[in-house]
Order: C-alpha cells, then sequence, then structure tokens
C-alpha cells in the first residue's frame, strides 16, 4: 500500500470514528423506555395507540433536536442551508430509529398472545436491549476496545433497569 493509500484509508477511519455518535440511538431508546413506562401507569389501551405514541413521540422530540441544533450553536456559527438541514436532520434520525423496534414489539405482541401488561413488558425490554446496542455500536464504531464497549453497554444496560425499577415502585 503506497502511502497516498494509506493517508486515504486512515482518513476514512477518523471519519467513520468521527460519525460513530448514536447519542440519539441511546436517547432515543430511554425515551422509548420512559414512553412506555408513562402509558403503562394510565391503564389499558389499543395496541395501535401505544405504536403511534412511540413513533410520534420519537418524532416529536427529533423535530426538537433538529430545531435545536440548527437554531442553536449552529446559526451563531454559520448561516443555514439545505445541505446543513439534511445533514443535522440525518444526525439525529436515530431518535426516530429507536422508537422503531418497541413500536414493532408492541404491534407483534398480539401475535405472541400477549395482553396489554405483556406488550408493555415485551417493549420496555426492546427498548432497553436497544439502548445498550446503540451504546455498543457507537463504541464499537468509534474503535473503543472491547472492555470499554462492554463497560458503556454495561452502563446503559443499568440506566434502563433503573426505568424499569420506577415502573415497577410506582405501580405498586
Amino acid at each position: 500500500m503506497s502511502n497516498a493509500e494509506h493517508g486515504t484509508a486512515r482518513a476514512r477511519t477518523v471519519e467513520r470514528r468521527a460519525h460513530a455518535d448514536y447519542t440519539g440511538g441511546v436517547y432515543g431508546s430511554m425515551l422509548a423506555a420512559s414512553v412506555v413506562v408513562g402509558a403503562g401507569t394510565l391503564g389499558s389501551f389499543p395496541h395501535l395507540e401505544l405504536v403511534l405514541l412511540l413513533l410520534l413521540t420519537g418524532v416529536v422530540f427529533w423535530i426538537a433536536h433538529v430545531h435545536a441544533q440548527l437554531f442553536g450553536a449552529r446559526l451563531a456559527q454559520q448561516s443555514l442551508d439545505r445541505r446543513i438541514v439534511l445533514h443535522v436532520c440525518r444526525d439525529e434520525w436515530p431518535i426516530v430509529k429507536a422508537a422503531v423496534p418497541p413500536a414493532a414489539a408492541v404491534a407483534v405482541s398480539p401475535l405472541l398472545g400477549l395482553d396489554v401488561q405483556g406488550a408493555l413488558w415485551l417493549a420496555l425490554s426492546v427498548a432497553v436491549a436497544g439502548q445498550a446496542g446503540w451504546s455498543a455500536a457507537a463504541a464499537r464504531r468509534a474503535g473503543a476496545s472491547w472492555r470499554l464497549v462492554a463497560a458503556t453497554a454495561s452502563v446503559n444496560l443499568l440506566l434502563g433497569l433503573l426505568i424499569i425499577a420506577f415502573k415497577v415502585i410506582l405501580k405498586h
């Protein structure tokens, strides 16, 4: 490999690591878990209602994050153009993507014979697993050691379990 090829490969690795921020995915998974916990305290409701609540909450928080990015620090530093807006929208999209697996879990829960409470627990489990998964993926993509990947996944799993503990405590 020539020096130029090595430099190009290294630049791609640095760029890949720079775009390894999956904060939105971790945040979106935690948001979905919180929505499930909150919805569970409201009583019984149709599955479709929870699916829509999860997805629409993800979209609203995505819009809020895009707005904050575009009209916060970015506006003070540079003028907005279509390329910047699309870049910010894409960077914040993991917030919405993180809501999809818990919503899908609720959607398929009747096929699994689950009642509303079972659907809530399935969605909550999927959201917490997603939270740990997003953090592990971010760490790995950033080039972290396997030990650091395990540590960040464990911290996020602990945070998810804390949300589950709040659900259990508040329910009883």
